[in-house]
C-alpha cells in the first residue's frame, strides 16, 4: 500500500474552529463567580478524508487563536504524530502568552488531532492513548450556591439514582447558609454516598480550616480549592491540619506543566486535578499524569466528560472524573454518541467506535454560534 492509499500516513490539511455560547438552564453561582451561559469552542481537524474533533470551554477569542495562529503551525504535519504538533504549538505561542486562553486553544486542537489520529486508524481513542483502565469513575457535580435546598437535593439524588456513588456541591458564597445546605445534602443522599464540597477559593486560610472541621461532621471527604489555588502554602496548611479522611484537591486551573510541578512539589494537595481542555490537551494531560505517577499520587480529571472519560483510561493513578452539570448538558446538545453513566458510576468508552466516538450535531448548535 502506498502512502497515498494509506489514510494513517496523511498530513493535516485544515483546522476549523467555531464558538457557541449556550445559556444555562437556570442561574448558577459558586463561591466566587456567577454565570448564565457557557461557551464551547469546537475545533475540527481534517486529513486523509477523516475529521477529528476537539473542544474547550473558553471565550470565543480562543477560536481566533486556532484559526489565526495554530492552524498554520500544524498544517502539513503528520497526522499520526499529534504529540509533535503539540510541541510545535507550545513553541509557536511564546509571544502570545501561553497560560489561559492560548492554552485552551491548544488543548482543543490537540484533542482534535488525537481524535483524527485514532479515526485514521479506525481505533478507539483509549487504545491509541494506551489505556490501563476499562472505564473512568465519575462523580456528579453541580450543587450551585444559587440553588435552594429542594433543587440541590433533587440534583444530587438524581446522580445517586443514576448509580453514581459520589456527588459534589458548591459552598462559600453564603457562609451563613452553608451548614444547613450541607446538612440537607447529606440527609438527601444518605450515609452511603460520598459527599464532596468545592469552595472555588472563597475562604482565607483560617476560615477554610474552620469550615473543614465543621463539614467533617457530615462526613465530607473532598475539600476542593478551600483557598485560592495560587496559595500553595495555604493549600499545604489545609492538607496538613485538616480533618483526617478529608482530601484537599486543586489544579483545575493549570495551563502548563510547570504549574502542576510546582503544586506537587509544594505538597499542596492530596489529589491533583487537571482539565484536559485547559492544560494543553491529551498530550499534556499524559505528562501531568506522569508527574502524579512518579509520586504515587492520584489524579482527578476536571469536567469535559466526553473527552475526559477517554483520557482517564490512560491515567495510571486515576481517582475519578468530574461529571459536571453544565458540560454534560452542553455535550448532549453538541454531539451524538455521548457516553452515559454505567453501573458503578463510571463512563465506559465505546470501543466499537473510532476516536472519541462523537459526531457533531451542527443543526442543534447553529442557533448558539457566536464566532
Amino acid at each position: 500500500m502506498t502512502d497515498a492509499e494509506n489514510p494513517a500516513s496523511a498530513v493535516v490539511e485544515q483546522l476549523e474552529a467555531a464558538a457557541y455560547t449556550i445559556p444555562t438552564d437556570s442561574p448558577e453561582s459558586d463561591g466566587t463567580l456567577s454565570w448564565d451561559s457557557t461557551t464551547l469552542v469546537l475545533v475540527r481537524a481534517h486529513a486523509g478524508g477523516r475529521t477529528g474533533i476537539g473542544y474547550t470551554y473558553a471565550g470565543p477569542a480562543a477560536a481566533q487563536v486556532v484559526t489565526g495562529k495554530l492552524a498554520a503551525v500544524v498544517h502539513g504535519r503528520d497526522a499520526a504524530t499529534p504529540a509533535a504538533s503539540w510541541a510545535a504549538m507550545q513553541h509557536a505561542v511564546r509571544n502570545l502568552g501561553r497560560p489561559g486562553l492560548v492554552a485552551e486553544a491548544i488543548s482543543a486542537v490537540d484533542v482534535a488531532l488525537w481524535d483524527l489520529h485514532a479515526r485514521l486508524q479506525d481505533l478507539p481513542l483509549p487504545t491509541v492513548l494506551g489505556a490501563v483502565h476499562e472505564a473512568t469513575p465519575i462523580y456528579g457535580s453541580g450543587g450551585f450556591t444559587s440553588y435552594d435546598d429542594r433543587r440541590l437535593a433533587e440534583q444530587l439524588c438524581g446522580w445517586v439514582e443514576a448509580g453514581i456513588p459520589r456527588v459534589k456541591m458548591k459552598v462559600g458564597r453564603h457562609p451563613d447558609q452553608d451548614p444547613e445546605r450541607v446538612r440537607a445534602a447529606r440527609k438527601a443522599i444518605g450515609d452511603a454516598v460520598e459527599l464532596f464540597v468545592d469552595a472555588n477559593g472563597a475562604w482565607t486560610r483560617k476560615q477554610a480550616l474552620e469550615w473543614a472541621h465543621r463539614f467533617a461532621d457530615h462526613d465530607v471527604r473532598w475539600l476542593e480549592e478551600p483557598v485560592s489555588s495560587d496559595d500553595l502554602e495555604g493549600l499545604r496548611l489545609l492538607r496538613d491540619r485538616g480533618p483526617g479522611g478529608m482530601d484537599v484537591a486543586a489544579g483545575e486551573y493549570g495551563y502548563d506543566l510547570p504549574y502542576f510541578h510546582h503544586m506537587l512539589t509544594a505538597g499542596a494537595v492530596d489529589c491533583l486535578q487537571a482539565d484536559v481542555t485547559r492544560c494543553g490537551g491529551l498530550s499534556a494531560l499524559l505528562r501531568v499524569a506522569a508527574l502524579c505517577d512518579a509520586r504515587s499520587m492520584d489524579l482527578s480529571l476536571h469536567c469535559a466528560p466526553q473527552v475526559s472519560a477517554h483520557a482517564g483510561t490512560a491515567v495510571w493513578h486515576l481517582r475519578h472524573l468530574e461529571y459536571f452539570h453544565d458540560h454534560e448538558r452542553i455535550e448532549r446538545i453538541a454531539f451524538d454518541g455521548v457516553l452515559e453513566p454505567a453501573d458503578g458510576g463510571v463512563l465506559r468508552p465505546d470501543r466499537s467506535r473510532a476516536g472519541l466516538g462523537l459526531e457533531v450535531k451542527d443543526r442543534d448548535l447553529d442557533e448558539y454560534r457566536v464566532a
